[in-house]
């Protein structure tokens, strides 16, 4: 039996069903946990976009899940396109009652949750590129299977997107250093309980977070990024806003979630934000 891409039907491609929103709800929705709602698209432009459009109208808590992103981003501008029920594509919005100051631990936050869900679900052990990547291993290559954007919205909101690739195929990555938990050989690919897990997780590591005030020590948030988080002790080349580049060891995390470079004088700088390349060692 083979699957048709191009009928569009929703029933279309017999290995990407569509997610069972009903069941979602009634599994993450519940009185007394962090989820107030949760609403599954069949496309849209961008969910984080969508979301933060009407943060001011919703409870923190609010889920959006699409099937397809037409118009999603990443950092630095960048677009996310992938097939329709491909990946896991969902934003949430949060309103962490923690000093502000705290609040970019969020995207680091939402990496280990991912990785820690997506462990237990689809067996496939992730780690964490800093600030916003997960990282999978295919063929014993280091490739990048999701990515995290956090985003403001409005005076006291923030909306987290997630975007991971479950079953694309190698023909259908965007670019060779992608990859997919499929081409990871995860034992499941089944969208529902993997969104369920990492759901359920970031629920967990959120209220850990929150419960502390934000502090990442007390929260043990630094210490599980710190072990699940690949850039360190790697030589790295960070981009740096105003076209500056920086370049050296990765050699922690300072208190608010910056990555400290150890640099070639002996120095060492915090990058708070820009593009951090692994750099691979020379053989």
């Amino acid at each position: 039996m083979t699957s048709s891409h191009g009928s569009g039907g929703p029933w279309s491609d017999l290995d990407r069903p569509p997610l069972n929103a009903a069941a979602l709800r009634r599994a993450l929705v519940t009185p007394d946990g962090l989820w107030t709602s949760l609403d599954v698209v069949p496309t849209t432009g961008s969910t984080n976009s969508d979301l933060a459009a009407r943060a001011g109208d919703l409870p923190e808590g609010a889920v959006l899940v699409a099937e397809e992103q037409s118009s999603g981003r990443g950092r630095l501008d960048r677009s996310w396109v992938a097939p329709a029920r491909s990946g896991i594509f969902v934003s949430v919005l949060l309103k962490p009652a923690v000093p502000v100051h705290r609040w970019g631990w969020l995207p680091l936050l939402t990496g280990v949750a991912a990785a820690t869900g997506l462990a237990k679900a689809a067996g496939v052990d992730i780690s964490l590129k800093w600030p916003n990547d997960l990282l999978i291993s295919v063929g014993g290559e280091e490739r990048k299977a999701g990515g995290i954007l956090a985003e403001r919205a409005g005076e006291d909101g923030i909306v987290v997107g997630l975007g991971i690739n479950v079953t694309l195929g190698e023909a259908e990555l965007p670019v060779p250093t992608a990859g997919s938990l499929l081409l990871a050989d995860a034992v499941s690919t089944d969208r529902d309980p993997l969104l369920r897990a990492v759901l359920r997780s970031l629920e967990q590591w959120y209220g850990q977070w929150v419960r502390a005030g934000g502090d990442p020590v007390a929260s043990g948030l630094q210490a599980a990024y710190t072990e699940g988080c690949a850039t360190l002790g790697r030589r790295v080349r960070a981009e740096l806003p105003g076209e500056r580049m920086l370049e050296g060891e990765a050699v922690t995390l300072d208190g608010d979630g910056r990555l400290v470079v150890a640099t070639e004088g002996g120095g060492t700088e915090a990058v708070s934000a820009g593009d951090i390349v692994h750099v691979r060692a020379e053989s």
